[in-house]
């Protein structure tokens, strides 16, 4: 499955990028959502756009946890790229695993803290990381906030390597992880 591109890239294998993709369509929805729902204050209710915003971040948080054990076991394919380029990328890429867990997280917690059940499609219910009325699981709704911005910003680095692998270098990294 995997072809060597002229640049000596080969492709991620297609799990990986099912995973790949799966998570940015999550991660775009969750934005949209978080977006558009209402001002969650001490009486909301989890329902409409906030409900599908929690049962969105269920759902991210099991496509990374499948991400994080498949990529545990198995390789990146190599590159060759220059030793700063793949430095920036190892961090960015670390920095990006580690948002796409802690933003979901830190929203489970908040909810977790408001009463508000978890469930994973909708039908798995999981269990509480805050008790109900925690003032540290209400705090981390605000982290929660910050954080996503945090990750919109590194999403944006990550876009805007693939672009500049694309256009200016005119290699095929960013073909390792298409179809």
């Amino acid at each position: 499955m995997s072809r060597i591109s002229h640049s000596g890239s080969e492709r991620y294998d297609l799990v990986a990028r099912l995973l790949h993709w799966l998570i940015v369509v999550l991660v775009a929805v969750q934005f949209v959502l978080g977006w558009t729902m209402p001002d969650v204050h001490r009486d909301t209710q989890p329902v409409d756009l906030i409900a599908w915003h929690l049962a969105t971040g269920a759902a991210l948080v099991a496509a990374m946890v499948a991400r994080v054990l498949w990529r545990l076991t198995h390789r990146p394919p190599p590159t060759d790229l220059p030793p700063l380029m793949d430095t920036a990328s190892r961090a960015t890429h670390f920095l990006l695993y580690a948002a796409l867990i802690a933003v979901p997280l830190l929203g489970w917690a908040n909810a977790s803290s408001r009463g508000w059940a978890v469930k994973l499609f909708g039908a798995l219910p999981l269990p509480a990381l805050s008790p109900t009325g925690s003032s540290i699981g209400h705090a981390m709704g605000d982290v929660h906030s910050a954080l996503a911005w945090v990750l919109l910003a590194l999403i944006g680095m990550h876009i805007g390597a693939a672009l500049f692998h694309r256009f200016v270098r005119k290699d095929n990294v960013l073909q390792r992880i298409t179809w």
